[in-house]
C-alpha cells in the first residue's frame, strides 16, 4: 500500500535524529545517509498503519541496519589503505545531532568517534543510544533484542572503555579558535620549539588519505616526532601545491565540536585537522585528507560565513 503524505511526513520528521544516530554509529556521513534511505524503503514497504510508535520502529530498523553495516565495515577496514579516521562534520552540520549536554557533545567528538572503533557493534549501539539520545535501557533492550540488565552492563562497559581512552575537556567556540590560531602560528613558524610547548609529551598525529592522498601508514608518536612532522607539513613546497591543487587557505574552525584547522582550495575542503585538547595541551592531531570523506565538509563550507584564512600554506 503506497505511503500517504502523512506517512512520508512522519518519516521526514524523524530523519534528522536517524541521521545523527547513524553517523555516530558508522563514523561516515555518506554511509549514514545510505542507511537512513534504506530505513525509508523499509518504512515504505511496511504496513505503517499497524506501527504503534513510529519513532521506536524506525530507530530499531535503523540501528539493526547499522549493526550489519558495522560488521562488514570492520572487514573492509582491514584492507583500508593506511589509517582509517571518521568523516569530519563541520560546525553547524545538522547530522551532528543534539548538543544540549556535555555527554551529547562528547559522543560526536572526533576523539570519541575514534575511540568507539574499539567497541563491539553492540557496545557502540548501546553507548550511542543511551549516552547521546537518552534512550532508557528498556527501549534499548527491545531495539537490540537484549535483556534490560544486559543493556545496562554493556553500557557501563562501553562507557568505561571510552573514558579510559580520553581526558575530557570542554572548550567553547572562542577558546577553540584561539587554540587553532596559536597552533597554526606555531606550525607555520618553521621551528619545532613553539609546537613542543603546545603538545603533550605523549601526543600522536594520524592522517587518513585513503590511498588517494599520501599519508603515513602509522601514527607519529611523541612530542618531538609530532612537532617535526607538523613543521614539515606546513613547510612550503611545489609538490604539495600540485597535490592539493593550489595553495590552501587555512581557517580556524570547529569540527565535531573540537578545534580544527580547515584547509580550502578554490572553495573545496582538502583537509580537516582535528585537535584533541586536554588540560595539558594538544594530545592528538588527526588529519582527514581523503577526498571521499570531505565532500560533505565542502558542501557545508560553501554555506558558511568563513571570512579570510589565517594563512596560506605550501
Amino acid at each position: 500500500m503506497p505511503l500517504t503524505a502523512n506517512d512520508v511526513d512522519r518519516f521526514e520528521a524523524s530523519r534528522p535524529r536517524l541521521e545523527a544516530i547513524a553517523y555516530r554509529l558508522l563514523g561516515s556521513a555518506a554511509e549514514a545517509e545510505d542507511v537512513v534511505q534504506e530505513t525509508f524503503l523499509r518504512w515504505q514497504a511496511a504496513d505503517v498503519d499497524r506501527v504503534e510508535v513510529p519513532e521506536a520502529w524506525l530507530t530499531k530498523v535503523l540501528t539493526n541496519l547499522c549493526l550489519n553495516q558495522l560488521s562488514s565495515a570492520r572487514a573492509r577496514r582491514e584492507t583500508y589503505v593506511g589509517q582509517w579516521l571518521p568523516e569530519p562534520l563541520l560546525d553547524g552540520d545538522p547530522m551532528l545531532g543534539p548538543a544540549e549536554t556535555a555527554e551529547q557533545r562528547e559522543s560526536v567528538s572526533y576523539a570519541v568517534l575514534v575511540l568507539m572503533e574499539r567497541l563491539s557493534p553492540a557496545e557502540r549501539a548501546v553507548y550511542v543510544l543511551r549516552e547521546a539520545f537518552g534512550y532508557p535501557h528498556r527501549e534499548i533492550a527491545e531495539i537490540l533484542g537484549l535483556t534490560e540488565a544486559a543493556s545496562q552492563q554493556i553500557f557501563h562497559r562501553a562507557k568505561r572503555h571510552v573514558a579510559d581512552g580520553r581526558a575530557r575537556t570542554e572548550i567553547d567556540a572562542a577558546a577553540a579558535r584561539r587554540i587553532v590560531e596559536e597552533f597554526l602560528a606555531a606550525a607555520a613558524s618553521g621551528r619545532t620549539e613553539p609546537l613542543v610547548r603546545l603538545l603533550t609529551g605523549d601526543v600522536i598525529a594520524i592522517g587518513d588519505g585513503g590511498g588517494k592522498i599520501p599519508a603515513r601508514a602509522g601514527a607519529f608518536e611523541g612530542v618531538i616526532a609530532v612537532a617535526k612532522f607538523l613543521r614539515g607539513l606546513f613547510k612550503p613546497g611545489g609538490a604539495k601545491r600540485a597535490l592539493a591543487g593550489g595553495s590552501p587557505g587555512v581557517y580556524a574552525w570547529t569540527a565535531n565540536g573540537e578545534p580544527a584547522a580547515v584547509a580550502v582550495v578554490d572553495g573545496r575542503v582538502v583537509g580537516v585537522m582535528c585537535l584533541e585538547v586536554t588540560a595539558e595541551g594538544v594530545a592528538a592531531v588527526r588529519n582527514q585528507v581523503n577526498p571521499d570523506k570531505l565532500e560533505r565538509a565542502t558542501a557545508r563550507w560553501a554555506a558558511a560565513d568563513h571570512g579570510e584564512p589565517l594563512l596560506h600554506v605550501f
